[in-house]
């Protein structure tokens, strides 16, 4: 560790701590993520998901960069481009800097910034979720970093990450409770970058309220929470969300939805239809990341839609 110096503990989390650290050969101020499981060689930290996900993402501009992988005494330790902040805390910031009561809480972000976040993270997801691409499984507020400026958002924590067209088993943990899909709430036994979408449209709400948009406590209070939004699902809108239900001991109850309209006050109707269409309970239902691109609400960014590359043409650029 003689090239870094750990100078502060900024995060921590089931996989370990995160560090605010120097490296001692260019001087500059890097971000350094401590595993906390115990390896018995590089060569066996190098084969995680995770770092194997960071180099095939690492000319996305929009993922955090990893710049080097250091091992110490069994210890695993990936170090990143620092960034000053995320999302979550930048919510955090302005909430306390608001005198608002909390039930008006909207507005604190304008419609331009969440649009301009929000076009980022889907022209990462677009590369990320190619094939051979990964399906992240992660991401909220708090895995999205934001630079001192707020002009650049990055994608963080790959931990949870998953290559697509990979079988994973269930799990309890997959994506932060708030930011869950419905499928893997219910069990599925295989997910998709689906779940991604899902996340993203509970994000962009969340981005517009300051409040988010489905607070369960639990699994069954979490599907009680989007019934109560989104209404319930049924036989004809997703039989194979009521079958996993019956499965795993869970029945919908009968809700209609409340609407998302008098929930995001400050949230255009373009805004709004477009987290309907990532808040699908199918997931077969809901907008790919190139088709939340092309949605009206980015209407005013349409130019700087990414290449529709075919696989070929992405394999080669990986």
């Amino acid at each position: 560790m003689g090239d870094f110096t750990l100078l502060e503990k900024v995060g921590e989390g089931s996989f370990g701590h995160v560090w605010k650290a120097k490296d001692n050969r260019s001087n500059e101020i890097v971000a350094m993520k401590q595993m906390k499981e115990s390896y018995s060689s590089l060569e066996e930290g190098l084969e995680l998901t995770e770092v194997k996900a960071l180099i095939k993402l690492r000319d996305d501009e929009t993922i955090v960069r990893l710049r080097d992988v250091v091992f110490v005494n069994q210890v695993l330790y990936l170090v990143f481009n620092y960034v000053e902040s995320t999302l979550q805390r930048l919510m955090d910031d302005r909430i306390s800097l608001s005198k608002e009561p909390v039930r008006i809480r909207v507005g604190l972000f304008s419609e331009s910034e969440i649009r301009g976040w929000s076009r980022e993270i889907f022209r990462s997801l677009v590369q990320m979720h190619r094939p051979g691409g990964y399906i992240h499984r992660d991401l909220k507020p708090a895995n999205l970093l934001v630079t001192k400026r707020y002009n650049f958002i990055k994608i963080a924590d790959f931990g949870q990450a998953l290559e697509i067209g990979c079988q994973s088993p269930c799990s309890d943990y997959v994506t932060t409770l708030w930011y869950r899909a419905p499928e893997v709430l219910l069990n599925s036994a295989s997910h998709n970058s689906a779940v991604d979408m899902w996340a993203m449209g509970a994000i962009i709400a969340e981005l517009y309220s300051f409040s988010a948009l489905f607070p369960g406590e639990n699994r069954e209070d979490q599907l009680d929470k989007i019934c109560s939004v989104i209404g319930s699902p049924t036989y004809e809108s997703w039989p194979e969300g009521i079958q996993l239900g019956n499965s795993c001991g869970y029945k919908f109850p009968q809700i209609l939805p409340c609407g998302l309209s008098s929930m995001l006050p400050s949230a255009s109707p373009e805004a709004v239809d477009l987290i309907k269409s990532l808040c699908s309970w199918d997931p077969k239902k809901r907008s790919t990341a190139l088709e939340a691109l092309q949605h009206p609400y980015f209407a005013p960014d349409m130019r700087a839609l990414p290449e529709t590359t075919t696989s070929a043409k992405f394999d080669q650029r990986l």
